[in-house]
């Protein structure tokens, strides 16, 4: 296959390429900069300079590719809604270049925030009314009646291993200079996570598949809780670990706050079963005690 990938020279889209290639597929990545161009051309992808903000360019590179990955997105969070809307247009974009074909359109959705107490299966459907990609993913569903196969792949919130530079190490550097490491209220939440190259592997699995979809669960452990989290970054920081407040977790977790305090446990069962997908990589725990997030 000919695989055109948005976000290729990002933490889950360079890997996703590795394994593309790995696999014996073409891919093209696209690239907003110099440094991305680079970055994609070395894992051996071919390079289409250009962004996610050009409808036109996207549906053009869809419209040349055997499946679309799409993991490009404008992470601002004091932006939110202005985010969403661009990925909404570029999901649009590249759904019109797969129009008829049956091709796979992936896109990244997320797991975060199915309630205490409730676990979260690919069968419960995007809810529009909380965080607004959530609303873009009903968008990509709607393309299955303009003849694309989408694919709604819902992260765990922490994509793990050496070099992640997401929530994780955010906490971590967040312990490393408060010289705490915090958990909020009794640490009950829970938090899903999977290591990037398990993640890739599933991409890959799903794209290859005809049958696949339409809603994937990317996560390998199901729930961490996060005072268990907490105490391992303590532990590969030094730092001593403490429960932080609800009337202090703005001041300080900064944003990253309520994100941390959400409950969210998610099973992978189904996506696991129908794709044949095993993770075989480490733990987060066990990458947090290999040194990967010593700040």
């Amino acid at each position: 296959m000919h695989v055109f990938v948005t976000g290729a020279s990002g933490w889950i889209g360079s890997a996703t390429v590795t394994e593309l290639l790995n696999s014996g597929h073409q891919v093209t990545g696209l690239a907003r900069s110099d440094a991305a161009a680079d970055r994609i051309a070395a894992l051996g992808a071919s390079v289409l300079r250009g962004t996610i903000d050009d409808p036109e360019a996207l549906r053009s590179a869809a419209a040349d590719s055997d499946g679309v990955v799409h993991l490009g997105y404008n992470h601002d969070f004091s932006r939110m809604a202005d985010a969403a809307e661009t990925d909404r247009k570029a999901i649009e974009a590249l759904g019109a270049g797969l129009a008829g074909t049956g091709r796979p359109l992936l896109i990244a959705s997320g797991v975060l925030g199915a309630g205490p107490g409730r676990v979260l299966t690919e069968p419960d459907a995007p809810d529009a009314s909380g965080h607004p990609r959530q609303a873009n993913a009903l968008v990509a569903l709607a393309l299955a009646d303009r003849g694309v196969r989408p694919l709604i792949a819902r992260f765990a919130p922490t994509v793990h291993g050496a070099g992640d530079y997401g929530f994780t190490a955010f906490l971590a550097k967040i312990a490393k200079d408060k010289g705490i490491s915090g958990y909020v209220g009794d640490g009950a939440s829970h938090w899903p996570a999977v290591h990037v190259r398990d993640a890739a592997s599933a991409i890959r699995l799903a794209i290859e598949d005809p049958s696949a979809g339409p809603i994937l669960h990317i996560t390998a452990e199901p729930g961490i809780p996060t005072k268990e989290i907490a105490e391992a970054i303590g532990r590969s920081q030094d730092v001593p670990v403490e429960s932080i407040p609800d009337s202090r977790v703005d001041e300080h977790f900064g944003w990253i706050g309520r994100l941390f305090a959400l409950d969210s446990q998610v099973s992978s069962e189904a996506t696991q079963q129908h794709l044949g997908w095993k993770p075989t990589h480490p733990t987060l725990l066990e990458d947090l005690a290999a040194g990967h997030y010593r700040a």
